[in-house]
C-alpha cells in the first residue's frame, strides 16, 4: 500500500511535551491543516464546512529503533505497569499512526497555500503528517456507553497558574489564554513530582516549577529562528 502525507499540521506546539494527551482535553488549541500541492483542489474538501468535526489520520514521530515492542508503559497508570500496545494509544507502535477527531472552526479558500483548514483541539506537533481526512458523523462514531478499560474517565487536572515577575508580558495577549489553559492543566507526566520543567510554546520556552496545585512561572525565553525561520 502506497500512502504519503496529503497535508501537514502547524500550531504554536514544536514538542510533544505540552500537548494534552487526548485532543478533546484542550479544544482551544488552534491549528492549520495545510495541503501538500498535488493535493490542493478545492473539489475535494467540496462539502466539508457542513461538518462541525474531523477525524484525521495523522503520523507519530518514529519512537526509538529497537523494533517491535508487543508492552508499553501507559503515563495513565504511573509509567510501571504494562501492557499490550494495540490495547494503549501510545506512540511506540509498529506503524506509528495516529486517530483525533478535531473541531473543524472554518475553511479559508483561498490563500496563496491553497484551501486551508482551521480547526481546535489538534494532540499533534507542529509539522505532523496528515495521511487523510474523514468527516465525523455522531450517529456511527459516538458510542458513550462503550467500556474504556484501564483509562477511564478524562483526567481531573487543574493547577492554579501564576506568572512570576514581568514573565506574562512576554507572551503575545493572542496567545495568553491558550498557554494559561494549557499550563492550568498540567502539562506533566500522570506520575509527576514537584519540581522544575519546561516546555516549548510558539517562540517561547516556558521554565515553570509545581508546587502542590500551585504552578509558577518562573521565566520565559524567547527563541530564535534557525536558517529556515522555524522556531526549535
Amino acid at each position: 500500500m502506497d500512502i504519503r502525507p496529503i497535508a501537514m499540521v502547524h500550531n504554536d506546539f514544536p514538542e510533544k511535551f505540552g500537548l494534552p494527551r487526548q485532543a478533546a482535553l484542550l479544544s482551544r488549541i488552534p491549528s492549520l491543516v495545510v495541503f501538500e500541492k498535488e493535493f490542493r483542489d478545492k473539489n475535494a474538501l467540496r462539502g466539508i464546512e457542513g461538518f462541525d468535526r474531523l477525524w484525521l489520520i495523522w503520523g507519530f514521530d518514529p519512537v526509538g529503533k529497537g523494533g517491535f515492542s508487543p508492552t508499553v508503559r501507559p503515563p495513565r497508570l504511573g509509567g510501571n505497569i504494562r501492557l499490550g500496545v494495540f490495547a494503549t494509544r501510545s506512540p511506540n507502535r509498529p506503524n506509528p499512526l495516529a486517530l483525533s477527531c478535531v473541531v473543524l472552526e472554518r475553511v479559508e479558500w483561498d490563500t496563496p497555500r491553497g484551501p486551508v483548514l482551521h480547526i481546535l483541539g489538534a494532540d499533534m506537533t507542529d509539522g505532523s503528517a496528515v495521511y487523510d481526512i474523514k468527516p465525523y458523523l455522531p450517529a456511527a462514531d459516538a458510542f458513550p456507553d462503550a467500556r474504556c478499560g484501564f483509562a477511564g474517565a478524562a483526567p481531573e487536572r487543574s493547577l492554579e497558574v501564576f506568572f512570576a515577575g514581568d514573565t506574562l508580558r512576554l507572551v503575545p495577549e493572542d496567545k495568553r489564554d491558550i498557554l494559561r489553559e494549557v499550563l492550568r492543566q498540567d502539562p506533566r507526566p500522570a506520575y509527576r513530582e514537584g519540581g522544575d520543567y519546561g516546555l516549548s510554546f510558539a517562540d517561547m520556552n516556558i521554565r515553570f516549577s509545581v508546587d502542590g496545585d500551585r504552578l509558577t512561572v518562573t521565566e520565559i525565553l524567547k527563541k530564535a529562528p534557525d536558517e529556515n525561520g522555524l522556531y526549535k
